[in-house]
């Protein structure tokens, strides 16, 4: 491919979508805790002064909702009716019910199950029906296509310069955006950087501009990739006071390109957020970034996306697709074999593999649920590398 351009984007914790992801990967971590078997499905949305928590769950855990709740809005700053929105005295709203017993079914008792194949990989079923993606490439140490790494790099760093005082006149909500050019899939210079962030009211632009140039762009992005035709806007609105809840309303699943691949890659349509592993949105996305970056890792491809996809109540995936657009030094057919082979793609295997039935889940709530460098993910690992090989000639 010739020159071109590809913009990711990410978000900070304290913007209105994540403000719920947070929350309901907060309750499933709960229910984790007790009870490992929890069925979660926990949806989150927000609005000026409430939060509403829905959803279907069936657990033997004893949580405190609310309590949660107001805890994480709390840890993600919004404390005080002077930033807007505040954990400590908003509406809490709470509207749960059990697991549907007809969904329940077909995950506790697989299709293979009831065929008579008593596996133990076969006990449950997929716990809906639909398709996964993951991908990896060579862009980056950790994987990942560099829009999106840089624009969550970016986010993290306007975090911690508000948490840890810095730049204490900014507020939690806040988006970043890198826009990369390529020169024949090559990444070759930054073309614009776009940060927006909530701040106070008593500050300047061009206060803010300068600060987040100097504390959040330079020491985030490799100069060598900055030249002079780098468009940077810092709040091109010139005004960003009013955000989080009371700017705009939030809703748990709203951010999934933020959460995978920046729109690099092609996605299921799945959210994670609030969601236990039996959900084969959550579990098998997962392990199709693993699969994809253990290939990448393992020098077989320079980029790899991998599709599942899965029948309610039947454990093995109907399809499994891989395409290295190329850069594959195996056929993609030949990969797709080895990869079934190396791993088990059954959604009691992933969860039993990649260990999901505990809490992990409310960390990966912003910044990305893929490439993350700042905690240890297992869909992260590249322990599979030797067996592929062995197996990719």
């Amino acid at each position: 491919m010739a020159k071109h351009l590809f913009s990711s984007e990410s978000v900070t914790k304290g913007h209105p979508d994540k403000i719920c992801d947070q929350i309901s990967d907060a309750v499933l971590d709960a229910i984790m805790a007790q009870d490992p078997q929890g069925r979660v499905a926990c949806e989150t949305c927000c609005t000026t002064g409430m939060v509403l928590i829905m959803g279907e769950i069936s657990t033997s855990a004893q949580i405190d909702i609310p309590s949660i709740a107001r805890k994480v809005i709390c840890d993600i700053g919004y404390d005080s009716a002077e930033k807007g929105f505040d954990g400590n005295t908003c509406a809490i709203i709470t509207s749960i019910d059990k697991q549907s017993s007809d969904i329940a079914m077909g995950v506790d008792a697989s299709f293979e199950l009831k065929g008579g194949d008593e596996d133990k990989y076969n006990l449950n079923g997929a716990g809906d029906q639909g398709m996964m993606f993951g991908f990896a490439c060579d862009e980056t140490p950790e994987l990942m296509p560099m829009p999106i790494s840089l624009a969550h790099k970016l986010a993290l760093k306007l975090t911690e310069e508000r948490e840890n005082g810095n730049l204490g006149y900014l507020r939690a909500d806040g988006k970043t955006q890198v826009t990369v050019e390529y020169d024949d899939d090559k990444v070759v210079r930054i073309d614009a950087i776009v940060i927006s962030s909530q701040h106070s009211a008593d500050v300047e632009l061009d206060k803010i501009r300068e600060d987040i140039i100097a504390n959040v762009i330079k020491p985030t992005i490799n100069a060598d990739l900055i030249d002079e035709n780098t468009k940077i806007y810092v709040n091109p609105t010139g005004r960003f006071v009013t955000g989080g809840p009371q700017g705009d309303s939030g809703l748990t699943g709203r951010k999934i390109i933020v959460d995978t691949y920046g729109g690099y890659s092609r996605h299921g349509g799945g959210a994670f957020s609030g969601k236990d592993p039996t959900k084969v949105d959550r579990s098998a996305a997962y392990m199709c970034r693993y699969i994809a970056k253990n290939i990448v890792a393992a020098e077989l491809a320079k980029k790899c996306e991998i599709q599942l996809a899965y029948a309610i109540g039947v454990a093995h995936p109907v399809s499994v697709m891989v395409d290295t657009f190329g850069t594959g030094k195996a056929s993609d057919a030949e990969l797709a074999e080895a990869v079934k082979k190396v791993f088990d793609l059954r959604p009691a295997a992933i969860i039993d593999n990649l260990n999901l039935r505990r809490p992990i889940y409310q960390q990966t709530a912003a910044y990305g649920h893929m490439g993350r460098v700042d905690v240890d993910l297992p869909w992260e690992k590249t322990d599979k590398v030797d067996e592929l090989k062995a197996l990719v000639k």
